[in-house]
Order: structure tokens, then sequence, then C-alpha cells
């Protein structure tokens, strides 16, 4: 490895509303081209041990919502690329929205979108998300393991995160 590659620690969160997600047109963007994601983004000095507090920045900056307007919130998956000469590390939240939360479909970000389920993998995404999403699509939406995944050329290796 290159004693100068760089660490990306960036984090995201889906918001779901019956069979519909949450998803950004993300525009203008240092770090990827214009496509759809979560919200989310880069974490600041202060959250670099605390995702939590980085997806929660960012959702609040990027839609004016907070952990409170959430229910179930919780990281499901941390995965791993080589991209451009930096490690990118990627902490992806899921969570559903409250049924009495009014949300404001603007953002600064790019436009804000509910997608149907049936449509998520069809959108034009980064690898990682995509990769992520359509795992979650097929296994990790029915239960409630965290994952870890290795961004391949066009896959990605998944493993049930565990302790021990």
């Amino acid at each position: 490895m290159n004693p100068d590659t760089k660490l990306r620690n960036m984090t995201a969160i889906y918001i779901s509303w019956g069979s519909e997600m949450l998803m950004l047109y993300r525009i203008g963007s240092r770090v990827v081209e214009p496509s759809w994601c979560g919200i989310g983004g880069h974490f600041e000095q202060t959250e670099l041990n605390d995702p939590k507090a980085c997806v929660l920045r960012e959702l609040f900056e990027e839609i004016n919502l907070g952990e409170n307007d959430l229910e179930n919130l919780q990281l499901r998956y941390v995965t791993l690329r080589l991209k451009k000469g930096e490690i990118r590390q990627n902490y992806y939240y899921f969570a559903t929205l409250r049924e009495d939360v009014e949300l404001t479909m603007e953002s600064e970000e790019g436009r804000v979108c509910w997608i149907p389920f049936d449509e998520l993998l069809e959108k034009e995404m980064p690898l990682t998300a995509k990769q992520m999403l359509r795992h979650y699509m097929s296994v990790g939406r029915f239960n409630d393991k965290l994952y870890s995944g290795s961004t391949q050329e066009n896959d990605m290796v998944f493993a049930e995160l565990r302790e021990f």
C-alpha cells in the first residue's frame, strides 16, 4: 500500500416509509458524480469515533430531521473500498420515519424523493451503495444483523460482523 494512502470516512442513512425509501439525488459532491444515495456525508474531526453523531448531523443539515423523527435507527453495514488512492469506509444506517413526522422534500444537496423498493436498484448510484442496497433488499431488511462489506470491481463480499 502506498504510504500516502488517505482514509475517507463517510456515513449515510436510508429511511423507509411503507414500501418506499427516501433517497437523495446528490449534485455537487466532492466525491461522487451526480447520483442517487442516502442522506449523509463526511465525518467531522470530532466525529471520527462516532458514526452515529455524523449521520445525525448530516440528516439534520441536509433534510432537517432529528433522531426523534425516526424509529428503529440502526447501524447495519460497514463497507470498505479502495478508490483514487483512498480507503473509503462507509457506515450505513437504516431507520423508519415516524408516522407523525412531516418531511421537507427540499435540500441544498440535491433532490429528495421517495423511491419504491422495487425501483431502488434501477437508480444510478455509487457502486458501494448499490451493492450494499442490493444485499439489504434481499437479505438485510429481513433481520437486524450488522454486516461488513468489501467492495470488489463489480461486486461486494459480505460477512456478518459479530462480537466474539
